[in-house]
């Protein structure tokens, strides 16, 4: 009985599991069955669209809504532009919120609707892994810094101090009855 109960979970995690990246691939069906694509980059704002054709020389037109706008005429409107393949339309100097974009065809028909959201620009940050400007600074002793006579000098003097006194102590080491 425990042994069923186990596989069964298992199994119907697998299942879950399995079902997981298709749900992810194909997105919610409101996503899917809108004939637009919406991108930010930065403060711009731009709509890509196939489902329009041209009538008397135009596309159509796409509009950016605010949060209080509700109309297609109260938005900022654009052209469309572009071929049979694709058409396209983008915003500059879109300040940071919540819009919704609305494309409309020159046939009069929606073309499709979609909300996105501007953030602020963000200050550049300088990262711990960005690369020096002087390159690498390795290797022994000076190659960070330049160092003056004196303190080359003082340097020495306790680097020989140090072999010294480690040579004295382990000759007197080894010869117990000598100072």
């Amino acid at each position: 009985m425990r042994t069923s109960r186990l596989l069964v979970r298992s199994g119907l995690t697998v299942a879950a599991a399995a079902a997981l990246p298709l749900t992810l691939a194909y997105g919610p069906a409101a996503a899917r069955a809108s004939g637009i694509s919406v991108s930010t980059t930065g403060s711009t704002v731009s709509v890509v669209t196939s489902v329009c054709t041209q009538t008397n020389g135009s596309w159509g037109t796409a509009a950016l809504l605010a949060g209080g706008q509700a109309s297609f005429s109260q938005g900022r409107q654009v052209a469309l532009s572009g071929t049979t393949a694709g058409q396209s339309a983008a915003w500059s100097a879109v300040s940071p919120g919540t819009y919704t974009v609305v494309v409309m065809c020159s046939r009069g028909d929606t073309a499709g609707t979609q909300s996105v959201i501007v953030s602020a620009p963000s200050t550049p940050t300088i990262s711990a892994t960005a690369s020096p400007s002087r390159g690498v600074m390795g290797g022994l002793g000076g190659a960070a810094r330049e160092y003056g006579t004196v303190t080359m000098a003082v340097g020495g003097a306790l680097v020989g101090a140090g072999v010294i006194a480690a040579a004295w102590f382990l000759r007197r080491r080894s010869k117990p009855h000598r100072l």
